[in-house]
């Protein structure tokens, strides 16, 4: 992730024109997007990938075309089976943001850093407490996704077993 961001910062604004050139906040937006694009196209493909074969078959039997049955058959059976892997790249993807300081853009670690060093904000435990509330919104975060996975998964179960 670090080595696409510095791609993105110091190659992207090459291969434009110059007045074309993304401005410094939008090309570690590209290099992250075009990471967790990577990862999110192979958690699908492994969910079409564990489709049984007559699924396609079947849809094939009744007439369906290709987008056909990919829309109204495949697709909506392989998501319901790739929610943890997608809800694990979103998560990954959510803590991964922080990897932006490496490129000098300003983060949510970084706020807490300059408010720990400016003499305003300055005190004896500034710091431990800004690292702690830092802490503790990602894990209210990435603990919310979780449980919300969770619940679609149910929820989804339930309506299948129906």
């Amino acid at each position: 992730m670090i080595t696409v961001l510095f791609m993105a910062n110091t190659m992207l604004p090459l291969f434009v024109p110059e007045d074309l050139a993304p401005d410094r906040l939008v090309r570690p937006l590209i290099g992250v997007a075009l990471f967790a694009s990577a990862y999110m196209a192979e958690v699908v493909r492994g969910g079409l990938q564990a489709m049984p074969k007559g699924q396609f078959e079947g849809a094939q039997a009744l007439g369906f075309g290709r987008w056909q049955m990919l829309r109204l058959i495949i697709l909506p059976q392989a998501l319901r089976h790739v929610i943890p892997g997608i809800v694990n790249t979103f998560i990954g993807l959510f803590k991964d943001t922080t990897l932006v300081a490496v490129v000098g853009i300003f983060d949510f670690l970084r706020t807490v850093d300059s408010a720990r060093l400016d003499p305003v904000w300055a005190g004896p435990t500034i710091s431990t407490t800004g690292y702690i509330f830092a802490a503790l919104f990602y894990f209210v975060f990435c603990f919310g996704m979780s449980r919300y996975s969770l619940f679609v998964e149910r929820r989804l179960s339930l309506a299948r077993d129906r």
